[in-house]
Order: structure tokens, then C-alpha cells, then sequence
């Protein structure tokens, strides 16, 4: 009988798995054919009235959305699942009480989820939500689309035989992810952060809180990351070439002309080092810290941490970040570019 109840159980929760699964692909493609048809209509629509910034416009916000939704649905997907399947001892049991061991054991962690910082957000409300210290979970969510194996491989091949530029990459985020997670155990307050709802109902468990739980993390999060796409794409289009020229002769004016450029670009960080490897004309410190400071904090990332955790957390979280970002590209640059 036991047996036969385990079998039961494992039986169950494979269809649970496999149904979940159907789900996601099938929501995922759906809303990368709405993107891609919106992508090629949007252009020519702007073209068809004569307005070329528009269509350039309408380029760079299609392009930004478009490669976000994929990870963002990766995110959601992972959120839900731990909400709905992963009890809330497993963590408590896998991360030491001891903030200060837990926060670089989750900066670690981030290593092993290839995702952006579309997905690093969800996962890190939902992480919240089961119990882990808010310090530990937000230096998951600076680390994981920071140093993640997908993003350190497009480095290697973004700036081929440079080994010590994927290395700085690593050291640099690693660290800012953990320096920000002790500060925050160290001086956050509990005001600051407005903690994720459970949007699931109290009695929905299995696969349907699964649903329920994707569709209101995707939902939500898709809304900050329209709006963050579209104040890159003003910017793209309102800042001209010839103004970014005049910042190439300073090293520091470099350094901190791309880290801003990373906030207000929202290149993805699969994608960035590209960016920063067609950057020739700066220093590779400046370009180090375009690809630090990308993946933590940029226009969708500051909007999506607002609608998750509230403004006032993301405006002084997001500085913070920016700033302890560019000071750890710039002392890991000078120590090995």
C-alpha cells in the first residue's frame, strides 16, 4: 500500500510538472508572436505617417520588450514555481540564519540561474515570500543575471582572448551583489521594502496556485517593463552620437558616462558585453563598469523593483547599487584591465 501510495504521489506530480510546462511554452509563444507581428507593424505604421524618429523609436522599444519577455516568462515561471511547490522549510534549511553567511551563499547562488534581470525580480519576491531574509534575496537578485554561466560565456566570446575581462566581470558583480546584501542587513529598514503580496488564494495549492501565481507575477511585471522599455527608447532617440563623443578623452568621465549609459540603454545582460565590446573608443575599465552596473540597475529594472517592492525602495536601492557598482568596476579595472 505504501508503495503503491508513493507511486501515486510521484505519478501526480510528474503530470503537475508536465502540465506546468504546457502552460509556460504555450503562454511564452503566444506572447512572443503578439511581440514579433507589433515589432514589424509598429515600423512600418510609423514610416506609412512620415515620421522616421518614431519608427526609430518604436524600433528600440520592440526590440527591448521583445528580448525581455522570454526571460521575464523564465522568471515568472520560477517564481510560481516556488511559491506553489517548494515548502518554506527548504529554505530556511538550506540558508544559515546568520545574515551575513547568508547573503554572499545567495550571491553564490546566482551563478547557477541563467536568467536576466527581467527574471532575477519575481524569483526574489518570491523568495521573500517564503521566508528568506529580504538582505540574502536581494543579492540573488543583483547576482543572478550578473554572473550566471550564460552571460559569463557571451563575455568570452564578446571580447575573445581576454580572459581577465570575464574575470573582473565576475569578481566585480559578485561583489557588488554581496556588499549591497550586507548593507542592506545592516542598515534597511523594514518601511523601506513593501513586501510582495501572495496573490495566490490561501487554499489554492498544486497547479493551481501555480497558474495563479504566474499570471500575476507576469501580469505585473510585464507593465514595468513596457514602461522602462520605452523611457530607453526615448532616450536612444534624444540624446545624439556627437554629445557622447566628448566623454572619450577622460578615463573617469568614460567610466561614468557608461555607467549611466547602462541604466538608461536596458541592454540585456545576455547581450550587453556586445554593446560593450563596440564601445572601442573607451577604456576597458569604462566598458567593465557598462556591463557591472547593466544588469543591476537600469530604467525597466528600477520600474519593475517599484512595482514589486515599492518607489521608495527602488529609488534607494537602484542609487545605492549604482554607485557601489561603479566603485567596485573601478577598483576591480585598475587592479586587472
Amino acid at each position: 500500500m505504501e508503495n503503491q501510495r508513493t507511486a501515486r504521489t510521484l505519478a501526480d506530480g510528474l503530470r503537475l510538472v508536465v502540465r506546468a510546462l504546457v502552460y509556460a511554452v504555450v503562454g511564452g509563444a503566444a506572447l512572443l508572436a503578439i511581440a514579433t507581428v507589433v515589432s514589424v507593424l509598429g515600423p512600418m505604421l510609423a514610416l506609412d505617417l512620415y515620421t522616421p524618429p518614431v519608427a526609430a523609436w518604436w524600433t528600440v522599444f520592440t526590440a527591448i520588450a521583445v528580448q525581455g519577455v522570454p526571460f521575464l516568462l523564465l522568471g515568472t515561471v520560477v517564481s510560481a514555481a516556488i511559491g506553489a511547490f517548494v515548502p518554506e522549510r527548504v529554505f530556511s534549511r538550506l540558508l544559515p540564519r546568520n545574515q551575513a553567511l547568508a547573503v554572499p551563499i545567495a550571491g553564490a547562488a546566482g551563478v547557477v540561474l541563467p536568467g536576466c534581470e527581467c527574471a532575477s525580480v519575481p524569483v526574489a519576491g518570491s523568495l521573500m515570500r517564503r521566508g528568506v531574509a529580504p538582505s540574502a534575496a536581494l543579492a540573488f537578485l543583483l547576482s543572478a543575471p550578473a554572473v550566471n554561466p550564460v552571460v559569463l560565456v557571451a563575455t568570452s566570446v564578446a571580447f575573445p582572448g581576454q580572459p581577465r575581462m570575464v574575470l573582473a566581470r565576475l569578481i566585480a558583480s559578485l561583489a557588488t551583489a554581496v556588499v549591497m546584501g550586507w548593507l542592506w542587513a545592516r542598515f534597511g529598514r523594514d518601511e523601506w521594502l513593501r513586501p510582495p503580496e501572495r496573490h495566490a488564494h490561501p487554499a489554492a495549492t498544486g497547479l493551481r496556485a501555480f497558474t495563479a501565481g504566474l499570471q500575476h507575477d507576469f501580469l505585473h511585471a510585464g507593465g514595468f517593463l513596457v514602461l522602462g522599455a520605452a523611457a530607453a527608447a526615448t532616450f536612444n532617440i534624444a540624446v545624439p552620437r556627437s554629445v557622447l563623443d566628448l566623454f572619450t578623452g577622460s578615463p573617469w568621465l568614460s567610466v561614468l558616462l557608461l555607467a549611466f549609459l547602462a541604466v538608461v540603454l536596458c541592454v540585456c545582460s545576455e547581450a550587453d558585453a556586445f554593446v560593450a565590446a563596440s564601445l572601442s573608443g573607451f577604456s576597458p575599465t569604462a566598458r567593465l563598469a557598462f556591463m557591472v552596473v547593466g544588469p543591476m540597475v537600469d530604467l525597466k529594472l528600477i520600474a519593475l523593483q517599484a512595482g514589486t517592492f515599492g518607489r521608495s525602495f527602488a529609488l534607494r536601492f537602484s542609487s545605492v547599487t549604482w554607485m557601489a557598482a561603479v566603485t567596485s568596476s573601478a577598483l576591480v579595472g585598475w587592479w586587472l584591465l
